[in-house]
């Protein structure tokens, strides 16, 4: 199954962010972490933690470019992998725990003010039809990252595919790039 979401922002800020927003929200209360979890995430290591734990997988240079995002779910190819995509980057190693029957794209700004207010203020936006969240079961999932241009509506467009697949067990993050680029080389081409 596939679910894409188009025009999708970074919020002027480099990063993207994917997990169970909930998860997260569990993870700050487990450990203590004020509302500043971008101060936590930069200046300790509780992000590299929310990492190997599965609770978020980061993406680092993201350009300001309206994105397609897409989510892949059970072994179906790949939008970025089928021919006149532009492949660019392709990652794999991540994994993500899911507790709340969902997953979500979200921004860097979001962790600025992260408390009950805050968090349930983007609960509400993502309701809103469009935006870059998925119901899925709960579990663990081995995660590759596609990036690269999609062709939609006459030109290619930069894009981001998320590929989950379902394990029976955690698996081992450790060997992830938390700070790899993830900058999308995005061009003016018309699509054939």
């Amino acid at each position: 199954m596939r679910h894409e979401f188009s025009e999708v922002l970074n919020d002027l800020v480099d990063y993207f962010l994917v997990g169970d927003v909930l998860l997260l929200k569990h993870f700050k209360e487990q450990h203590g972490l004020s509302d500043d979890v971008a101060s936590e995430f930069t200046t300790n290591d509780s992000g590299d933690n929310a990492v190997l734990e599965g609770v978020v997988i980061p993406l680092a240079g993201i350009e300001n470019h309206p994105y397609t995002v897409i989510f892949t779910v059970d072994d179906e190819t790949p939008e970025l992998l089928k021919t006149g995509s532009r492949l660019q980057h392709r990652r794999s190693g991540y994994v993500l725990r899911v507790e709340h029957r969902s997953i979500m794209l979200y921004t860097w700004r979001i962790l600025e003010r992260f408390n009950d207010e805050t968090v349930n203020a983007l609960l509400a936006r993502y309701r809103e039809p469009g935006r870059p969240v998925i119901e899925i079961e709960n579990g663990w999932y081995e995660v590759d990252i596609l990036g690269g241009e999609v062709p939609r509506n006459g030109w290619f467009e930069p894009a981001f595919e998320f590929v989950l697949k379902r394990t029976d067990e955690p698996q081992d993050a450790s060997h992830v790039d938390i700070g790899y680029s993830f900058a999308i080389d995005s061009s003016s081409d018309r699509a054939n």
